[in-house]
């Protein structure tokens, strides 16, 4: 009877160390969801700076066709192998 007892000792004390300090104890788990949020942060974070940057890029591609219509039209700008033709409107 002694001699089950301290196996089924032995075997509990096995049990509990692959519980809480082997790789996939329950400290491990601990640690690594601690680090699966820090990196989830930091992905969040960068998504954002991505976002923010596409949308920037996606201003200038876009504003600098705005802005060189506006400098055609309003300032009568032209490019350097260009030549500016003017009509005046019809005078009645």
């Amino acid at each position: 009877m002694r001699l089950v007892t301290l196996v089924l000792l032995a075997l509990l004390a096995l049990v509990h160390y692959e519980l809480w300090w082997s790789k996939g104890g329950v400290r491990n788990v601990q640690v690594l969801r601690a680090q699966l949020q820090t990196q989830q942060q930091a992905n969040a974070q960068a998504r954002e700076v991505n976002e923010r940057m596409a949308n920037e890029v996606a201003d200038l591609r876009d504003g600098l066709e705005m802005v060189e219509e506006r400098a055609r039209t309003e300032l009568g700008m032209v490019k350097p192998d260009e030549i500016l033709v003017q009509i005046p409107p019809a005078r009645h």
